[in-house]
This record gives C-alpha cells, sequence and structure tokens, in this order.
C-alpha cells in the first residue's frame, strides 16, 4: 500500500513502507548464469557452506536469496563462495541503492582542473555496466548509473583510486536528522586544512629564496656554490612534500593517456628544478645560474590558488548549509503520556508533538489540538505568519510564532519537505548543464596543445631568436636559460582550473539561491532550458486561476435581501454535491447566513435544484429551470450576459414562482497572474493558455490575464494537451508548460521544459524540470530571470578563462613573464572564476524587486 501525503510546501513524495530483511537473510545479484543447471550449481556450493541454512536462486530474475546465521558466516563470504563457483554477485544489502536504481553518488577528492574530471568520466566511461557518468567538479562528486549485476560500488571506487584521486560512497539518507551529508563536508574541511599546512610550509621555504633572489648582495656573501647548496635544501622538500600532489596527479592522467592541471604543473616546475639541481652538482654547469625560487614559488603560488579556490567554492554551497541549518535538532514528544524531547531523528511517523511558542515544528504533520501563526519564509519566501489550526498541514523546520499546538507527524527523516528541497538541489547542484559539453571539448585537447606550443616556444627561443637578436638582449643568460623559463611560464599560465568551473559554480549558485526564494530547479539542464524560452503555456485552472468556485456576486432585483438571497440558496446547495454548490455554501458561511431547513429537495438533471425552505418552494438553476417554473428573467439579460462574459456561471433563484436574484460562481485569477503575464511580455516571452473550457469562458479569464485572445488554446481535451505544446514546438518556439493537474503531465513532458506548481500533483512534480513551491506565477518570472542571469555569468566566466589563456600564453611565450608570476596569474583566474559566480549571490526576481519598493 502506498501513502501519498502533501507536505505543504508544496513538494510531496510517495512512501511506500517496506519492511526491513531480518539479520539472517540476504539478496544478491547473480551474474554468469545461462540455464537451470547454473542456479543448481550455485545452490549447492552455497548451501554447503557453515552456516547457511537455505540458498534459493531464482533464474529469471538473476537473483540468489540466502537464509543464514550471521554468527557463522557474513555476506562477504557468501559472494565469495558464489565467485569461486565461476559467477558473479553482489550483495543487494550493501548496495540497496544501486540495487534499486542502479545509480550513485560518489564523493571524488583530488580533482584540480576540467581535465581532471574528463579523466574520471573516462575511466568509469570504460568500465563494464556503466551505462552513464557525470563528473562535478564544483561539488567534487561523480553521478554513475550502472547495471548493479556487473558491477558494484567497490569496483568503481578502485577504477576512481587508479585514475589518482581518492572516491568515498556518499551516503543514502541524506536527511536532515541525520550526520550522513557531513562526511563529505569535513573530507573538504580536512583538505582545506592540508592544504592550509601545505601552503604554510611552502612559503616558510620558499620566502628565504625570494629574499637572496631580491638582495643579490646577500648571494655574494655567502657565495655562489654555497648559495646554491643552500637553496636545493629550502627547494627540495617543497618540490617533493608540497608538490607531491602534482607528480601523483600527473601519474594519474599519464596513466590514462590523458593530461590535466598536474602535468602542466608538474613539468613547469621540474624543469626549472632539475635544471638548479644539474647547474649545482654538475661540474661543468657551475657557473650557470639556479631558478630554485622559480620552481618553488610556482608550487608556493598554486597552493595558494587552490586554497583560496576551495574556500570560495565552499561559499557556492552555501545556500544548501542554510537550508540544512534549519532543520531543528529536538523534538518534544508526547511518549506514555508524558511529553519526553528527543534527538529529531528519532521521531517516527504518527508521533504526536508539542510546539510551543518560539519554536521551530521538527518535521512534517498536520495539527490535531490548538492553534498558532506559522512563520513558513523559509521555505515559500512570505513574510506574513500563516494561520494553523485542527486539521491543517504544518512543514518542519518552520518557526512557530504565537500559540501552542500538537501535531500528528506524517513525514520523518529524509521524507520532510525540507530534505527533499535539499534533495533537489543538491541533485541540481551535481547536474551538468549542456554548455558544459563546450568545457569538456576544449579541456580534452587543451593540456597537449599547451604543450606542443611551449616545445615550439622553447626551440624558438633556443634556436631562431639568437639569429635575431644581439647578445646584449639576453642580459647575463644564455638562450638555453631564456627558452626554459619562456616554455616554462607558458606550460605553467595555461590551466584549465578556471574553465572546469565556468559552469559548476554558476549552477550552484544559481540553483541554490533558486531554493531561497521558492524557485526549485531539478537539472543545468532545466536551468539552461529555461534561459532559452520564447513561449510558455500556462494551464488555466489552478494555474492562472485558483482552481476554486468561488461566490462573485450576489444581485437581488426583488423584496428579498442579498442576504437572504444567499441564505436560501445556502440551504438548497447543502444537499448537492456539485463544486458550484460547494462555493455557494461556503460563501453562506463566510458572511454568516441564517441557517435555514431544507424539505423535500432533490435535483433536477441538467437544470438545477429545487426543494422548500420556511414553506417557501425554493429553485435555483439556469434559463431552462427558470422556463419551466414560469419564471422570467428576460428583462435581466443584459445583467446575466455581462457576467457570463467575464467567464462566470449565473445561476437563477426563485421563490414561491418569482425571482428572488441571481449568484455567479466562478473559479477567479489569482491576485499575481497578470502581473506575471504582464512582465513575461516585457521579457520577450510569449504567453499561452490552454483549457478544456469553452472558448468564450476561456477568452473572459484570459483577458483579466492580459493573454491575447489569438494566444487561448480552448477546448482542449487533456489528452490533446501535449499535441498543442507539440505544435508550438514545431513552429520553431522553445516552450515551456506550467501546470498543477495529472492531465498536465503529458504536457509538462513534452515541453522543452515543464513548470510544475508546488501545491500540485505526485506526477506532475516528478515530470517538471522546475517546482514552483509558492504557487505564485510571478515566480516563472524570477525562473526565468534567474536563469538568464546564472547562463550570463556562464558566458562570463567563459570569456574570463578563455580570454585568460588567449591572452597569457602569447605573453608567456613572448618572454614577458616568469614562470612563479606565470602560476600566480593562473591561480588569479580560477579565484576569479568562482569569485565572479558568487555575485549570483545578489539576484533579486524583478517582481520581488516591485513588490519591496
Amino acid at each position: 500500500m502506498t501513502d501519498t501525503t502533501n507536505s505543504g510546501a508544496g513538494v510531496t513524495t510517495e512512501v511506500a513502507p517496506t519492511a526491513a530483511p531480518a539479520a539472517d537473510e540476504a539478496t544478491f545479484a547473480i551474474d554468469g548464469m545461462t540455464c537451470a543447471s547454473c542456479a543448481a550449481i550455485i545452490e549447492k556450493v552455497v548451501g554447503k557452506q557453515s552456516g547457511v541454512d537455505e540458498a534459493v536462486v531464482n533464474l529469471a530474475a538473476e537473483r540468489l536469496t540466502v537464509h543464514f546465521d550471521a554468527s557463522e558466516i557474513d555476506i562477504d563470504a557468501i559472494a565469495q563462495a558464489v565467485k569461486g563457483a565461476g559467477y558473479g554477485a553482489t550483495s543487494l544489502e550493501e548496495a540497496p541503492v544501486a540495487a534499486a536504481a542502479g545509480k550513485l553518488e560518489f564523493a571524488v577528492s583530488g580533482m584540480t582542473c576540467a581535465s581532471c574530471s574528463a579523466i574520471v568520466e573516462k575511466v568509469l566511461g570504460k568500465l563494464e555496466g556503466v551505462s552513464a557518468v557525470n563528473v562535478n567538479l564544483a561539488t567534487e562528486s561523480a553521478t554513475v548509473e550502472f547495471d548493479p549485476t556487473v558491477l558494484g560500488p567497490d569496483e568503481i571506487i578502485r577504477s576512481i583510486e587508479g585514475a589518482g584521486y581518492s572516491a568515498t560512497l556518499k551516503a543514502e539518507d541524506r536527511s536532515l536528522g541525520s550526520d550522513a551529508s557531513d562526511v563529505q563536508r569535513e573530507a573538504q574541511q580536512k583538505a582545506i586544512r592540508l592544504d592550509k599546512r601545505m601552503f604554510a610550509f611552502s612559503l616558510l621555504l620558499s620566502l628565504p629564496l625570494v629574499i637572496f633572489m631580491l638582495v643579490p648582495s646577500l648571494m655574494e656573501s655567502m657565495g655562489m656554490a654555497e648559495f646554491k647548496y643552500f637553496a636545493f635544501a629550502l627547494a627540495t622538500p617543497v618540490q617533493f612534500i608540497a608538490g607531491a600532489r602534482f607528480y601523483k596527479g600527473a601519474w594519474g592522467a599519464l596513466k590514462n593517456r590523458a593530461g590535466n592541471m598536474d602535468t602542466l604543473i608538474a613539468i613547469g616546475t621540474s624543469a626549472a628544478y632539475f635544471y638548479s639541481v644539474a647547474a649545482t652538482f654538475v661540474p661543468a654547469l657551475a657557473m650557470e645560474p639556479v631558478f630554485y625560487e622559480t620552481s618553488a614559488l610556482l608550487i608556493t603560488f598554486v597552493l595558494l590558488g587552490k586554497l583560496l579556490e576551495s574556500r570560495a567554492k565552499g561559499r557556492t554551497g552555501d545556500a544548501i548549509k542554510k537550508l540544512v541549518g534549519l532543520a531543528p535538532k529536538t523534538a518534544r514528544v508526547v511518549r506514555g503520556g508524558e511529553e519526553v524531547d528527543l534527538p529529531v531523528e528519532q521521531v517516527v511517523v504518527g508521533d504526536r508533538v508539542v510546539v510551543r511558542p518560539g519554536e521551530k515544528v521538527p518535521v512534517d504533520g498536520v495539527v490535531v489540538e490548538g492553534s498558532s501563526a506559522v512563520d513558513e519564509s523559509m521555505l515559500t519566501g512570505e513574510p506574513i505568519p500563516v494561520e494553523k489550526n485542527a486539521g491543517d498541514t504544518v512543514i518542519g523546520a518552520t518557526l512557530n510564532k504565537l500559540g501552542s499546538f500538537t501535531f500528528r507527524a506524517t513525514k520523518v527523516g529524509r521524507d520532510t519537505a525540507l530534505a527533499q528541497i535539499v534533495r533537489l538541489v543538491e541533485d541540481a547542484q551535481g547536474s551538468k548543464a549542456p554548455v558544459q559539453r563546450f568545457a569538456d571539448r576544449i579541456s580534452a585537447v587543451f593540456v597537449p596543445a599547451v604543450l606542443v606550443v611551449a616545445i615550439a616556444t622553447f626551440f624558438v627561443w633556443l634556436f631562431v631568436v639568437p639569429n635575431y637578436v644581439s647578445a646584449e638582449f639576453y642580459m647575463d643568460v644564455t638562450p638555453f636559460i631564456k627558452a626554459l623559463l619562456a616554455g616554462t611560464s607558458v606550460v605553467v599560465i595555461a590551466c584549465p582550473c578556471a574553465l572546469g568551473l565556468a559552469t559548476p559554480t554558476a549552477i550552484m549558485v544559481g540553483t541554490g539561491k533558486g531554493a531561497e526564494n521558492g524557485i526549485l530547479i531539478k537539472s543545468g539542464e532545466a536551468l539552461e532550458t529555461a534561459y532559452k524560452l520564447d513561449a510558455i503555456v500556462f494551464d488555466k485552472t489552478g494555474t492562472i486561476t485558483y482552481g476554486t468556485p468561488v461566490v462573485t456576486d450576489v444581485i437581488a432585483p426583488g423584496s428579498l435581501s442579498k442576504e437572504r438571497v444567499i441564505a436560501l440558496a445556502a440551504a438548497l446547495e447543502r444537499g448537492s454535491e456539485h463544486p458550484l454548490a460547494e462555493a455557494i455554501v461556503a460563501y453562506g458561511k463566510e458572511c454568516e447566513a441564517d441557517s435555514c431547513e431544507v424539505q423535500g429537495f432533490s435535483a433536477v438533471p441538467g437544470h438545477g435544484v429545487e426543494g422548500v425552505v420556511d414553506s417557501a418552494r425554493v429553485v435555483l438553476g439556469n434559463r431552462r429551470l427558470m422556463m419551466r417554473e414560469g419564471i422570467d428573467i428576460d428583462k435581466h439579460e443584459d445583467e446575466i450576459h455581462a457576467l457570463e462574459s467575464q467567464g462566470k456561471t449565473v445561476m437563477s433563484i426563485g421563490v414561491d414562482g418569482q425571482l428572488a436574484g441571481f449568484v455567479a460562481v466562478a473559479d477567479t485569477i489569482k491576485d499575481n497572474s497578470a502581473e506575471a503575464v504582464s512582465r513575461l511580455g516585457e521579457m520577450g516571452v510569449e504567453v499561452y493558455m490552454i483549457t478544456g473550457d469553452n472558448r468564450r469562458t476561456a477568452e473572459a479569464i484570459a483577458t483579466q490575464a492580459g493573454i491575447p485572445a489569438d494566444h487561448v488554446l480552448a477546448e482542449v481535451l487533456p489528452e490533446h494537451k501535449a499535441e498543442e505544446v507539440a505544435k508550438l514546438q514545431e513552429s520553431g518556439k522553445v516552450v515551456a508548460m506550467v501546470g498543477d493537474g495529472i492531465n498536465d503531465t503529458p504536457a509538462l513532458a513534452q515541453a522543452d521544459i515543464g513548470i510544475a506548481m508546488g501545491a500540485g500533483t505526485d506526477v506532475a512534480v516528478e515530470t517538471a524540470g522546475i517546482v514552483l513551491i509558492k504557487n505564485d506565477l510571478r515566480d516563472v518570472v524570477g525562473a526565468i530571470e534567474l536563469s538568464r542571469a546564472t547562463m550570463n555569468k556562464i558566458r562570463m566566466n567563459f570569456v574570463w578563462a578563455l580570454g585568460y589563456n588567449t591572452l597569457g600564453i602569447p605573453i608567456a611565450a613572448l618572454g614577458l613573464l616568469r614562470p612563479e608570476l606565470a602560476g600566480a596569474a593562473m591561480a588569479l583566474s580560477s579565484v576569479s572564476v568562482v569569485s565572479n559566480s558568487l555575485l549570483l549571490k545578489r539576484f533579486q526576481p524583478s517582481l520581488a524587486r516591485r513588490t519591496a519598493a
């Protein structure tokens, strides 16, 4: 049985309760079976193991179920027994995510540039059973889709480590009540602490070399030979301790026939260092200068750049940290008739939880006692507290303002609205936008191309330039030294780091900023597609309109007052189940109309309803019912037509054969729909409305919303909505579909991007690429503005990264830049790209700014 609940924040989920397997039962995915004999062999081999009670193989499902004594044999031993028989075995107890979905996320450390992420993707992509790989440099993660019957997470981790990087499997449970997500953060903090130590170590040993370089008299007083030995002693630990990471990374890239930033740094520093070693210990080169300070400072500057970059990258995930920080740590739960404070992860579905003024709601639930006003701005962005009474939904991490209340927990742990939002944002930040392929293509050939340019630079300076310049040009250095320095500068300044960070850092900040504004963007692809939109199709009911009929007008042309007319109508409609009847009854309660008893109630199919109220015969319905009752409404036809032209349904009410009045009911447009449509027009986006209503009603609503009549797609059956979207796409438009119901799902899937209103159905929210938590059409505008701002940042980052290399490489090749300064400039480029992405934190939707103003 599946239980579907709504969090109230517009994020819904299906929870399918399943019993956890007993401790002495395990299931394995088996690979290599071809017939019943194979199954029999496995059952026989496993059944012989000490501690195994029963082994059952399902050949069709390729599954092995084992009942065993955990004190005698463990899961690994059973898997080894199967493998010893010549078959593959993967425990589905160890990797339930992989078994269920074949998709896992790994935290990868040691990547420094776009080439590194390309290497990891290349290595994993070659593994048998892997169908898709996405490596994100900014989040330092790899998402792998694979066949769990062919390989498991251990093999994936070993492959990553074989490429020269470290990897750990991210925990499946990303609930806010657990510390699962803290593992990677701790690993990142550990790496930053190591960077700090290595930078301090490198700086401490490099500074004396800088002083000697700036003050030549110190070198002369020490003596050339002594200085060389002194410099060697200082530079060597920097080269092979602080710089060990670059050699390790370069070796891993070389094994995979690729190049990365580590390759360039290792080659550049090694050229300067080993030449200096030769000039120190080879007698024939005793009079040649050394460049220990070049290699040492280069490593120092690169470490400083990576340290600054790590800090800046950490800030790109501030939105996630802010959301996670909202979750309360404890809950006051009623257990055994007493209130007990418990860690929030111990709260279970069905618990009664007490919340007092000023406290945060610990989990999602439904109020059962008391009332209060709750601040939901952390999820919706709306500053006005929402009234909560018995039966209302409350959301975990929202702030209780005034009263106390008790609620029943309906969603806990990873199923709460906040946990789902965090999960959506994390998935989006880890995804790769199509524009990233541009950087991937460049980085694939970047390092080899740079090495070719560096070698060409070296030989040109060594063999060509001396033929055209005088000896004075070299200023006390040989042509070989000048060539070495120029080639090293080219290698060092041309780094793909900035290029690799251009897209993911902007996406991380952009999606995080969207979450802060109630806009959940599910992927980088959705973000990029929203940037290209030039047409939007809005579903009418529940999207442009509230989706619930309400009484808009009450007219009493006769002797009865409006209050009496609505009292009679409400009394009569209490016996009806029609949606319009519910609107009239609700309006009667709102107006505190007198309660009247009804006798002899009956529905007249296709006409309306009738009954006796306070001894008077009352009828309520359409024109046909009035004609049947002999009630003349012709002189009020202009009023009726005027109301109907506004998309309203008009019902006439007669009392004892006389016209008593009219009640108009309509599904009214949302307060901000017209404002959103107007702003979309200003942005150059064409707006369409699609509905199953008749054209007159549809055009009436469209007119109120500011949508042109020729952009109204009326009388469209639910199953044909996707066809209408396809027609717009065939005309060359990039189309978004905005809806909230199950009947909108095919159209949401057909559109280039689907946008679901947060209070919509589970299916609509699942199908859409963007989810709006607040059910406010102005957030459609905000989503497009955010996508445009993010894509503009990505393009600026590309211009910066490519422009930097385009200018930097020629300057270095001309010999105008020393290698250590080239290293500093290279480090600065990455920091600049990340800092530029961080400027997105200033983004604020234009309509929100207008409201604030």
